[in-house]
C-alpha cells in the first residue's frame, strides 16, 4: 500500500480530489479516479484533478471524471488550481497560466490577507462550429435547433468552450427529470464523444439559472465551462446580453463575453481539507 497525499477543494460545490504531482506519483489516474471519487468508499468528489509541471505555463491541470474518462477543461477546477498554486507557493503571483487539454488558461487571482478568494479566468472564445465539439450534423452551426431525447423535442444550441456543451432553454430547470434526460443527451448519436448538457432559463437579460448534466460525472452543483457556454448560447440567440450572473445550484458565477470574443468567468474557490489516501 502506498500513501497518496491529496487536497479536497470545490468551486460552488463542484468538488474534486486534487493531487500535487510536483511531489506525488499517480501512475494510473484513469483507474484511480473512480475509486478516489466514490463518496462512500473513497474520498468523494466529482472527479480527480492532477496539478503538475508544464513547459508552457505555470502548471498543468489534468481532469478525470468519476468514470475515469479524461475531460478537456473544467472552469471550477481551474480556479481551485490557481488558488492552490498561489497558497502552496508553487506560483506565488496573482497572474497565472494553467495548461489544459483545451489550451492555456490565464487566471487573475483576487488575494486578501494571503488567501485567494475569487479567480477570474480567461476561458477563450466560444465556437459554434459543430466540428469543434464534435457533432454529427452537416450544417455550419447548431443554433436553437430541434433535438429529441426520451420522446421529447427540445430546442438546443451546441457550443464548444474547449469541451462540448448543449444548451437547452426550458420553462423551469428545477422541474426536469434530469437523471432520466441527462444520460440520453450525454450519449445522443449526434455527439460521438458525448456532451455536457445545460437546461437553462433566462430570468432577465443579465440573470440566468441553470442545471447541468456533466459528461462522465452526472449532475453536479456547478459547471464553470457550462456557465460560459450558457451565456454564449443565449446571447448568440438574442435571449440575453453579453454579461450575466449565471445561477447554479451551488451558487453564482459572473460570466462576460467580451467584445473581442473572449469569455471571462469569475467565481470563488474553496479549500476543504487535506488528507492521505491508501493506494493498493
Amino acid at each position: 500500500m502506498n500513501i497518496l497525499h491529496f487536497i479536497k477543494m470545490h468551486g460552488l460545490g463542484n468538488d474534486y480530489v486534487y493531487v500535487d504531482i510536483f511531489a506525488e506519483n499517480v501512475p494510473d489516474p484513469v483507474g484511480l479516479a473512480p475509486r478516489i471519487s466514490d463518496r462512500r468508499r473513497g474520498v468523494g468528489g466529482d472527479g480527480l484533478v492532477l496539478i503538475g509541471p508544464s513547459d508552457k505555463a505555470d502548471a498543468r491541470m489534468r481532469i478525470f471524471n468519476t468514470d475515469g474518462s479524461e475531460a478537456e477543461m473544467c472552469g471550477n477546477a481551474v480556479r481551485c488550481v490557481g488558488k492552490y498554486l498561489y497558497e502552496s507557493g508553487r506560483a506565488r503571483k496573482e497572474d497565472l497560466t494553467v495548461e489544459t487539454l483545451a489550451g492555456i488558461r490565464r487566471l487573475r487571482l483576487d488575494v486578501f490577507a494571503g488567501r485567494v478568494e475569487r479567480v477570474r479566468v480567461d476561458m477563450g472564445p466560444p465556437s459554434f462550429d459543430p466540428r469543434a465539439l464534435p457533432m454529427n450534423v452537416p450544417e455550419p452551426d447548431f443554433l436553437h435547433r430541434e433535438i429529441t431525447a426520451g420522446g421529447e423535442v427540445f430546442l438546443g444550441t451546441a457550443v464548444s468552450v474547449g469541451n462540448p456543451h448543449l444548451v437547452i432553454p426550458v420553462p423551469d430547470p428545477a422541474a426536469l427529470d434530469l437523471p432520466r434526460l441527462g444520460p440520453l443527451l450525454e450519449r445522443h448519436p449526434l455527439f460521438p464523444r458525448r456532451v455536457n448538457t445545460e437546461f437553462v432559463r433566462a430570468l432577465a437579460s443579465d440573470l440566468i439559472e441553470m442545471r447541468v448534466w456533466e459528461r462522465g460525472s452526472g449532475e453536479t452543483s456547478a459547471c464553470g465551462t457550462g456557465a460560459c457556454a450558457v451565456l454564449a448560447a443565449l446571447a448568440a440567440n438574442g435571449f440575453t446580453g453579453r454579461s450575466a450572473v449565471v445561477r447554479l445550484p451551488g451558487g453564482d458565477l459572473d460570466i462576460e463575453w467580451a467584445e473581442d470574443g473572449t469569455l471571462y468567468m469569475t467565481g470563488p474557490a474553496e479549500m476543504v481539507f487535506r488528507g492521505e489516501y491508501l493506494v493498493s
